[in-house]
């Protein structure tokens, strides 16, 4: 079913305006991992609470030990009527290198139908086309079919530290039906694409300490186990010549997908030489009996994500070092969790570790991964909405990276989350000449404004 008329109207009549007030959100550098940008940050919060305000929604900013969260609601709709919480972050990653922008990174620029700005499509536009979906509804008719809860964090980039305690602290006011987030991207253009499943992580700093001070090789080598070396014999226990994780006990909790899901993934228009091309790899590698789509969605990773030892500077010096780092992420697939990792990775470094050297792991950081049940009313509705706003139905797809906050809801609500976004491959998230597609934007806000009315028509 199309979007509704009075919709479409409001929706067309109020483009420009949209655009111009997504870019006024642009050029706050809210960047949350800059102390020097805690002002801009909170001036984010404030204008995006204003934004609700305006629209018709109640706005309250609730302060954190770091960024605030604002929350905005709308609780007017008839009695039985759902209530939808739509999430959404406001701060922005760092813009450096600065060089490499062709634009100045908080100061929005269209180009071939692209909007460039940092934020532009994690998560400000994204976050932004919700508002304007509901403000659609509220302008077009003076209400909506759905009661209606905002939440947007100023700390997703920085691994939304004090979200999951506001959650747990605030499960009355957050109590709803379903989650709503659209902080994620489309498969490819013009198909619209529902996220059916994220990986969760954790993350490990392995160090190695040797001598009390950097030696010099000719004197000591050869007499004292290296930790540079011990690093690299513990990492390369890791895999087997296959790709395959050799720690014991790392696939224990893996959950099988099932043919089903490979089969969709199988049908999904991908190749292995454009994903080749775009890394810029010579070859692809993985875990071997896998497709690429597999290895990034559905399997578990181990990865060395940094190394650090010795001298490392122009030219030659022949020195011992005294200790070796190494930072290790493992990606997480349901049902495997970052505590039970965590430990299985603990006990096959001390095993692995040579005599000679002192061995710490550290787990930095972990979240949980999440796989969605697609059915019922909420992903009837949205199937629904996305082939009303991009004429094509939409296709379900996975995510190899973490957004842990979705475990969270998913686990402290109760609730169903639908992970619907609106970016494309190649966008730049975390990187200069970030981009959205204006078309995106446009189209992604049709779409949210009618998931409401398709929801409200599935529950009735």
């Amino acid at each position: 079913m199309p979007l509704a008329k009075d919709l479409d109207s409001y929706l067309a009549a109020n483009r420009a305006g949209s655009r111009e007030e997504l870019f006024d959100f642009l050029r706050i550098p809210s960047v949350s991992a800059r102390s020097e940008h805690n002002a801009d940050t909170a001036r984010a919060a404030d204008w995006v609470a204003t934004s609700l305000r305006m629209i018709g929604l109640e706005a309250t900013i609730h302060p954190t030990k770091g960024h605030p969260i604002v929350v905005g609601e709308w609780r007017k709709a008839p009695p039985g009527a759902q209530t939808v919480l739509i999430y959404g972050h406001y701060d922005v990653q760092p813009a450096e290198p600065l060089d490499l922008w062709e634009s100045p990174p908080f100061e929005p620029t269209i180009r071939e139908g692209k909007i460039f700005a940092r934020g532009s499509v994690d998560d400000k536009g994204q976050l932004y086309l919700h508002i304007k979906a509901l403000q659609a509804h509220l302008a077009a008719r003076g209400k909506l079919p759905v009661n209606v809860i905002v939440l947007a964090e100023g700390e997703e980039e920085v691994g939304s530290e004090n979200l999951e305690a506001f959650i747990e602290a605030n499960k009355t006011l957050l109590k709803c039906d379903a989650v709503v987030i659209s902080d994620s991207a489309m498969f490819a253009p013009g198909l619209p694409s529902i996220l059916s499943s994220l990986r969760g992580i954790a993350y490990f700093q392995i160090d190695v300490q040797g001598p009390s001070g950097d030696l010099h090789s000719g004197m000591y080598g050869g007499a004292i186990m290296n930790p540079a070396m011990a690093l690299a014999r513990i990492l390369a226990t890791m895999h087997d010549a296959d790709g395959h994780i050799t720690i014991p006990g790392f696939y224990d909790k893996v959950r099988d997908w099932g043919d089903v899901a490979r089969q969709q993934v199988k049908s999904l228009p991908f190749k292995d030489e454009t994903f080749r091309h775009e890394t810029g790899s010579p070859e692809l590698g993985g875990e071997k009996g896998y497709t690429t789509l597999e290895r990034v969605w559905m399997r578990p990773t181990c990865e060395v994500n940094g190394l650090l030892s010795g001298y490392t500077g122009e030219g030659a010096k022949t020195v011992l070092p005294a200790k070796a780092m190494a930072k290790v992420s493992c990606r997480l697939v349901p049902d495997q969790t970052p505590d039970e990792i965590e430990a299985v990775m603990r006990a096959h470094v001390e095993r692995v570790a040579p005599k000679g050297v002192t061995v710490t792991v550290r787990h930095l950081h972990g979240g949980r991964p999440w796989r969605a049940d697609l059915g019922g009313p909420l992903f009837d509705a949205a199937r629904r909405a996305l082939a009303a706003a991009f004429d094509r139905e939409p296709v379900i797809t996975g995510e190899g990276g973490s957004i842990p906050v979705v475990g969270d809801f998913q686990r402290i609500l109760k609730a169903p989350v639908l992970l619907v976004g609106f970016g494309l491959p190649g966008e730049n998230a975390h990187a200069p000449n970030e981009w959205m597609s204006e078309d995106n934007y446009h189209r992604g806000t049709s779409a949210m404004a009618a998931l409401w009315d398709e929801l409200a028509r599935s529950s009735s």
